[in-house]
């Protein structure tokens, strides 16, 4: 099935929360959504410490613990682009961005100072404070329940339909071109 919405350059919306409040999992839900509807998805996560992505003693971890700067790891099916920055600044947000060429939708996680417009999820059983009043890029919360006095527009955590018809149609996550 085509895309109703074809957008110029890819729409961009990030999810914020706190952990536990089920970013990933509605993530998850959006990107299965986007696929099935026929849009090309990218995703930029942050990550706040040290991780691998590559499974020690293949090929590709003994090359970046050799030293290698840069590490491509290409089949048929699948590429991956390792680049070491320990020594160097951590790529911005929009340098990823660029990275994401022929997508119709980014959705990131994580840059929270980044100017990203986002739909928070947020549940009670965090016992957190809202993001919201504190981050004028968060356009929606989405959350299983009914929130009082919350002045965004309100997207049912549990209906990932609906949150992608907001991001498509709200036109709050268009990304200038």
């Amino acid at each position: 099935m085509a895309p109703s919405y074809v957008p110029a350059a890819p729409l961009l919306f990030g999810l914020a929360g706190w952990s536990g409040s089920g970013k990933t999992t509605l993530g998850v839900k959006l990107i299965a959504y986007f696929t099935q509807a026929g849009y090309r998805v990218g995703t930029i996560k942050h990550a706040h410490h040290e991780f691998d992505a590559d499974i020690e003693g293949k090929d590709s971890w003994r090359h970046r613990k050799a030293g290698a700067v840069n590490v491509i790891v290409s089949s048929d099916m699948r590429t991956a682009h390792f680049t070491e920055h320990a020594e160097t600044a951590p790529p911005s947000l929009e340098e990823l961005l660029e990275r994401s060429q022929g997508l119709d939708i980014v959705m990131v996680e994580g840059f929270k100072k980044e100017p990203v417009p986002k739909i928070e999820v947020w549940r009670a059983e965090t016992q957190k404070s809202f993001l919201y009043p504190q981050d004028t890029e968060i356009k929606a919360v989405a959350s299983p329940e009914t929130l009082a006095d919350c002045p965004l527009p309100q997207l049912d955590l549990n209906n990932p339909q609906q949150i992608a018809a907001y991001i498509l149609e709200s036109g709050h996550f268009k990304r200038p071109v």
